[in-house]
């Protein structure tokens, strides 16, 4: 299929020929018959990726700091690296999509193939998209009215915060796209509008519907004329749809409100408020997100939880639905606002010019689309060897971490899988990998793939590791190895009728650090002293590593790097956990606390692993006593021994063993050989972080078996 992206490193806007997306539940997957440009919104993403380096961090000064923090951790090339790969990754366009659907997931029942929908999909051939942001479309609406529906919900959406009533007077700045869907319904509501901008030809349209409109390029004071449509007592409701750097709306907008008037914010201005305006009017000022209630809620878009109506009267879905409504009865008219229809391949017809265009409307026509899952991105790579390497999952670490580790390495990259297409199509041109899909299942019936890297969010890998260990592929999957032992217990019983191998990426025991602390303290049955800190830093909670059902907590999905790290040390086997955290009532998804390992050969182990302290200070470190010697490894660069005869120091540039580990692994699928690491060694593991977590519930040391 094809999609239209846009990179973010140079503005260019491309359409590309990507792997289509497969049905996944709780959604629909949906044939695209229209789209609509939203060339505000679309415009300021391509400008943005045109400007310099410069002119970018001066637009982000929140992401500088956040580069500036990495820089004093990580070091400054280990920095830019992950900078140039973030700007390197392409943008899908679009968010104003009509189709009609040709198949729905698992859980969906208010939709059917055939039907015709209007949804948030991009500007895709296809598109797969939850259930809560898509509408169906009333049959006297034609699919390029339907094409306004998304955008027409951001303005219905700042009008509900508006809560405007009969009779009032509602200002509107700004009368692109969405500011004239806004004006006429607030019109439709019975209010009286003023619509405000700099072309008149929008103007020209705003009067067609009775709205009252001023021109500053004409030299009509916006305040003083606002003042005088209402003979003197202001605004009630302002609703900014603009877009500007310029500080000067908000301030207009205060100056023309009247005592206590609403500003609601739907555009992206300049927000240096004066705080005399404000308060001497008592003036309300909210911003507007987006499609309404739901946005950015994940139980809501992504796993299709409504809110109950009578708590919540209008979400997105319910606003989508209320603009398609608007339009069948003609509340509003969309019709006039379609500057250009314009097929797909011609699309450089609208991007081309965009920073120019004085269309209100583009709407893109879809014509002849094809439907694959599979498409081969380098030909000529070998297919015919039985060594081939599936990776699952395109996401930060395959790209910032696994590919770049691999590369160099004689590995056989058959293909790549990722869920929407786009992600994994960029890797596989960059990394010369053969195929890009989304379809994981046929993967694993071709002969000439031996192995599946797993890399895909927490929840997938032990029903993925299960699949491919029962199709006969050698399996890596990134930590953790599962989220229970319920899905520990059904790997295992697959492994044991497999012959294939088990790999986990516990990465950290291949660093150069790690091997010359194991080399140091040697192989002995002495007892050793271990302890590991992971300043880990903060995550959002509502990111799905928190999530125990989708990310398993931190604890499970990442401290149990270092609960296989001290076992290498020790080279025993956890045998009881006892873990406290902080708080009063910690949550089983803690992301600070101390973990006590107990070792068969007596060794003990201290895993601090806080989320509180500060980004200067080094991520990990990790201290080792045994015999009257002490080893400290700093953050893996540095490792300093003392009492140790001929070795005193260690320094390389940043090694957590990434490199080393991909190289075996790969020598490992090529050659054969044994496991890199012992799967007695993962079970444990795995089964001392559920402990850990079953510790902090009970408040007792639990027995690992």
């Amino acid at each position: 299929m094809k999609q239209i992206i846009q990179s973010f490193k140079t503005g260019e806007t491309i359409l590309e020929q990507l792997p289509a997306p497969q049905v996944k539940r709780g959604h629909v997957l949906i044939q695209t018959t229209k789209s609509l440009v939203s060339l505000g919104t679309e415009r300021m993403l391509v400008e943005f990726g045109k400007s310099n380096l410069i002119s970018k961090a001066r637009q982000q000064p929140d992401k500088v700091k956040m580069v500036l923090d990495k820089i004093k951790t990580d070091g400054l090339i280990p920095t830019l690296e992950t900078v140039f790969n973030k700007l390197g990754e392409p943008l899908p366009l679009g968010y104003c999509n009509v189709g009609k659907v040709i198949e729905v997931g698992e859980g969906v029942s208010e939709f059917k193939v055939g039907d015709r929908v209007a949804s948030n999909g991009g500007h895709a051939e296809y598109v797969c998209v939850p259930k809560n942001l898509v509408a169906a479309i009333p049959d006297n609406v034609s699919d390029e009215q339907a094409a306004f529906t998304v955008i027409g919900s951001i303005g219905l959406q700042g009008i509900r915060l508006c809560e405007p009533t009969i009779g009032e007077t509602v200002v509107v700045t700004g009368l692109g796209l969405i500011g004239l869907i806004t004006a006429q319904l607030l019109k439709a509501n019975g209010c009286n509008v003023i619509g405000i901008d700099f072309d008149q030809s929008k103007l020209d349209l705003a009067k067609t519907w009775g709205i009252t409109t001023i021109n500053p390029g004409q030299g009509e004071d916006p305040v003083k004329t606002v003042m005088q449509l209402t003979d003197g007592v202001g605004a009630d409701g302002v609703i900014i749809t603009a877009s500007t750097k310029s500080n000067d709306v908000i301030s207009q907008a205060a100056q023309m409100s009247r005592q206590r008037g609403r500003i609601i914010l739907v555009g992206v201005i300049g927000l240096d408020i004066s705080r005399a305006e404000f308060y001497q009017k008592e003036l309300t000022f909210q911003v507007s997100c987006s499609y309404g209630p739901g946005r950015y809620d994940e139980n809501y878009e992504n796993r299709g939880q409504d809110y109950p109506l009578p708590f919540v009267r209008w979400t997105e879905k319910r606003n989508f639905e209320t603009i398609l409504n608007s339009i069948s009865k003609n509340y509003i008219e969309v019709d006039p606002m379609i500057t250009e229809i314009v097929d797909l391949e011609d699309y450089q017809k609208i991007y081309g010019d965009i920073g120019s265009s004085k269309s209100i409307a583009s709407i893109l026509d879809y014509k002849n689309a094809t439907y694959s899952n599979t498409i081969t991105i380098n030909s000529n790579l070998n297919t015919n060897s039985k060594n081939g390497i599936a990776i699952v999952g395109a996401g930060n670490f395959t790209k910032m971490t696994m590919l770049p580790s691999i590369k160099g390495t004689n590995a056989n990259l058959q293909y790549i899988i990722s869920s929407g297409g786009l992600s994994g199509t960029t890797l596989a041109k960059k990394f010369d990998i053969a195929n890009s899909t989304t379809d994981f299942d046929e993967v694993l019936k071709d002969d000439s793939v031996s192995t599946v890297m797993i890399t895909t969010r927490h929840n997938l890998h032990a029903p993925m590791v299960i699949k491919s260990l029962k199709a006969g592929k050698n399996v890596f999957v990134e930590k953790p190895l599962a989220l229970n032992n319920k899905e520990l217990d059904n790997i295992i019983e697959v492994y044991k009728e497999s012959k294939a191998s088990l790999t986990v990426g516990f990465n950290r025991r291949f660093s150069p650090h790690a091997m010359k602390m194991k080399e140091a303290i040697g192989n002995g049955k002495t007892p050793i002293n271990v302890i590991a800190t992971m300043n880990a830093g903060a995550i959002p909670p509502e990111v799905w590593v928190h999530d125990l059902k989708v990310g398993g907590g931190r604890i499970i999905g990442e401290a149990c790097h270092f609960i296989d790290l001290i076992a290498y040390y020790t080279g025993s086997k956890v045998t009881a956990v006892c873990m406290n955290a902080m708080g009063v009532n910690p949550e089983e998804n803690t992301d600070n606390a101390s973990i006590l390992l107990k070792f068969e050969n007596g060794s003990n182990g201290v895993i601090n692993y806080f989320a509180n302290g500060s980004k200067a200070y080094s991520k990990e470190r990790v201290e080792i006593y045994s015999q009257e010697r002490t080893l400290i490894l700093d953050n893996w660069r540095i490792t300093k021994a003392f009492g140790f005869k001929g070795f005193s120091k260690l320094k390389t540039k940043m090694d957590k063993g990434h490199k080393n580990q991909f190289q075996k692994m790969v020598d490992h699928i090529n050659n054969g050989g044994e496991a890199l690491i012992e799967m007695d060694s993962l079970v444990n593991t795995t089964r001392a972080s559920f402990a850990a977590i079953e510790s902090l519930k009970t408040g007792n040391w639990v027995d690992v078996k």
